[in-house]
């Protein structure tokens, strides 16, 4: 497989595919440009080897329709500061051969919005899947797929694959493009080396003990996730809004506390097979309940399986904390995707402060630890502990989908 380091870019037009959906405040201006910043090696890589670039990426979901909204016409400043050129603009993603043409070596085009088109998604667009024509439809937007690729494609001599976050997706210009390419003209990218041999380390390259910490609100969202890292995991951590599930399952009493009813037996099924797997499978069992959902709501200490009725568990209590540091601080492989409580309230961020603060001691101790999916990160920033983890994943789905064991189409479309 080719790699960016092999690659001679000198003289050559490079389109990358990056993943620039990054926050906007209501006058446009970027709040977080994390995901521009991880891009950043791979493109200046290109430019100071003497390539031109073609920058494309999505922004937000306009469903196949031109929204300002969502134009990456507002982040052309703020991604000709990052990379110290001037950054050209192609306002029809579609419509950009004159202007992919005219670059030279050194410059940059970054191209408009991908999913101002449907075909970058591949999805029908105004036809319901039961309509007797939705097949049709189905097999005409794959086709036009294609031909939407083909011009991108078009565009350059090479393509590099640089966005974890889309990989998960057969779309146009993560997957699709790469079969216009031969397999000495099309590679990863920086940050997909990176996020690809990070999720290799937590899955192949296992040191052990290992930790997996699973939070969030539902079990249903995780499940295939838990049963992948059921056969690899020393310790599994559940936490969150699951935890009263878990409780609820096995006969607790949970007050007013988040539960999915319907997912009861899959919650006694997972603490079975963790029993016979011999994975130490630690549940909550203390929390911090509130009488309402709300950050200056009243709080108690109280079992997390005999909370009072008018009562909701909102975070993981005292005793909770302790076991949950308890599995984490000895590890040498962790993994944390979700929060343990409504972190976005001040008052409820404690049980997710104490699994990070255990974090960053493992990882102080030789530990390789992996923070992925949106609310993980954000806790590790607002705790302002980036700097103590090995490595954080910029994919919440993608990562997810790795994880679970399924196969990314956004690398296999580059590794064959």
């Amino acid at each position: 497989m080719m790699t960016i380091d092999n690659y001679k870019f000198a003289g050559k037009k490079a389109i990358v595919r990056v993943d620039f959906n990054v926050p906007l405040d209501e006058n446009g201006k970027i709040t977080d440009d994390t995901r521009i910043r991880g891009a950043l090696p791979t493109l200046k890589k290109i430019l100071a080897d003497g390539g031109a670039l073609i920058i494309m990426s999505h922004m937000g979901k306009p469903k196949g329709k031109v929204n300002p909204k969502f134009s990456l016409g507002q982040i052309v400043d703020a991604v000709s500061e990052k990379l110290g050129v001037p950054v050209k603009f192609a306002p029809d993603c579609a419509k950009a051969a004159d202007a992919a043409a005219a670059l030279k070596p050194g410059e940059v085009l970054l191209l408009e919005n991908l999913r101002f088109y449907p075909e970058e998604e591949g999805k029908p667009v105004g036809i319901d899947k039961e309509d007797p024509g939705y097949e049709a439809a189905k097999k005409a937007m794959k086709e036009s797929q294609k031909e939407f690729a083909k011009t991108l494609a078009s565009y350059a001599d090479c393509y590099v694959n640089d966005a974890f976050g889309t990989a998960h997706r057969k779309h146009a210009s993560t997957a699709v493009i790469a079969d216009y390419f031969d397999a000495d003209n099309k590679m990863l990218g920086y940050l997909m080396e990176k996020e690809v041999q990070a999720v290799d380390n937590v899955l192949s390259n296992i040191k052990r003990p290992f930790t997996a910490i699973m939070g969030g609100s539902k079990v249903s969202t995780k499940i295939g996730i838990i049963e992948n890292l059921m056969d690899k995991v020393d310790n599994l951590i559940l936490c969150g809004g699951m935890t009263y599930t878990f409780a609820k399952a096995q006969g607790g009493k949970i007050g007013n506390s988040i539960c999915e009813d319907d997912k009861l037996d899959l919650a006694l099924d997972i603490i079975a097979k963790a029993k016979a797997k011999g994975v130490n499978l630690v549940l909550g069992s203390d929390c911090v309940a509130a009488d309402a959902f709300s950050n200056d709501a009243n709080t108690q200490i109280v079992p997390a399986n005999d909370i009072p009725e008018g009562w909701e568990g909102l975070d993981a209590g005292p005793e909770t904390q302790k076991a949950f540091a308890e599995a984490i601080k000895g590890a040498k492989t962790i993994l944390w995707n979700g929060p343990a409580g409504v972190f976005e309230f001040d008052n409820f961020t404690a049980g997710s402060r104490a699994i990070a603060e255990a974090i960053a001691e493992a990882t102080k101790n030789g530990a390789f630890s992996l923070i992925g999916g949106g609310d993980s990160v954000a806790c590790i920033n607002k705790f302002g502990m980036a700097d103590q983890v090995s490595y954080i994943s910029t994919g919440g789905g993608a990562l997810l989908e790795a994880i679970e064991g399924k196969i990314l189409p956004g690398i296999a479309a580059i590794k064959g």
